[in-house]
């Protein structure tokens, strides 16, 4: 099984009414709940694990992860109301407006001994769930129980307006990286961690303290990767007609975790191994998952079906 873990939400996306005025449609989201219906649709046995209200918003997130074949049973729910966050284009990026007070994602508790490791081939972590103390140390303890068997995919996924103390954050960030096999980030998230630093600086950093795999995606200039083995491999984004690009990272995340696991690479020492020619399979497969998100609204990854693999 992969397991995703962390925020489930819901994104009011930008819209247009009958009259041309702005308005907003209710989504599910969420980067980490994302991750898992990317997997599950797919075609991996996917988990989430997280925190999920019983309110009317959290049941939108339970029946729509049900839909798409992700396995709820690892989840927390609770009568803790639903993270909402508001949604602006702002020169093709998303920018999030967060309402997470006291939510079922913030008061989420890692329940330990209820998750069978030795049946989880990969686990996700990443997204907001990491900014708050609670949610970090919860994560922390999550990652130690799991990394005896289970390989770490990361992605940072940042949220700056949540982020009260930067230089925390960043140390913050920095310790799950440390604990991590994979770790996948935007250019926008690299600005915000490293400023101007090179990619490959900062991959030959993260390489050297034990990442087998470090991914850099990049919009529509593609994305880039740095293995211990593969060495440099640089992918481009299909062309597409966007829509907008809320969950493409999360869509690009999920495929190359699912094209890691069909291939047979995902467990830590078949990720250490791979070779350049089955990495860049992979991850030609992930931007193509991330295009297709690209060209509807929301976060809503494609279905094995959609996306014509043949794993």
């Amino acid at each position: 099984m992969l397991i995703a873990c962390g925020d489930a939400l819901i994104d009011f996306v930008p819209t247009r009414n009958a009259e041309g005025r702005e308005a907003v449609m209710p989504a599910v989201g969420g980067s980490c709940l994302n991750v898992a219906i990317g997997m599950a649709r797919l075609g991996a046995p996917t988990g989430f694990v997280g925190g999920i209200s019983t309110d009317m918003f959290g049941q939108m997130i339970a029946d729509h992860a049900i839909a798409s074949n992700v396995e709820l049973g690892l989840a927390t729910r609770s009568d803790h109301q639903t993270t909402l966050a508001f949604v602006r284009i702002v020169a093709g990026e998303s920018h999030y407006a967060f309402y997470d007070a006291e939510t079922a994602t913030r008061n989420w508790t890692y329940r330990r001994g209820a998750i069978p490791f030795e049946t989880v081939e990969a686990l996700h972590v990443g997204s907001t769930t990491l900014v708050n103390d609670k949610g970090a140390a919860e994560t922390k303890a999550l990652i130690a129980d799991a990394r005896t068997t289970s390989t770490i995919s990361f992605d940072p996924n940042c949220r700056p307006n949540l982020v009260k103390d930067k230089s925390a954050y960043l140390a913050r960030m920095a310790e799950f990286a440390a604990r991590a096999d994979l770790i996948k980030m935007s250019d926008v998230d690299f600005n915000y961690l490293f400023g101007d630093e090179p990619y490959q600086q900062r991959a030959n950093a993260l390489l050297g303290q034990g990442t087998s795999l470090v991914v850099f995606t990049r919009g529509s200039n593609g994305a880039v990767a740095w293995h211990g083995r593969a060495g440099q491999i640089e992918v481009a984004a299909p062309k597409v007609e966007v829509v907008d690009t809320i969950g493409a990272g999360d869509s690009f995340q999920a495929g190359l975790l699912f094209a890691l696991h069909k291939q047979g690479r995902l467990a830590r020492q078949k990720l250490r191994d791979i070779g350049a020619d089955e990495l860049r399979r992979a991850l030609s497969f992930a931007a193509s998952c991330a295009g297709l998100t690209c060209t509807r609204p929301g976060a809503d990854p494609p279905w094995s079906r959609e996306i014509g693999s043949n794993w």
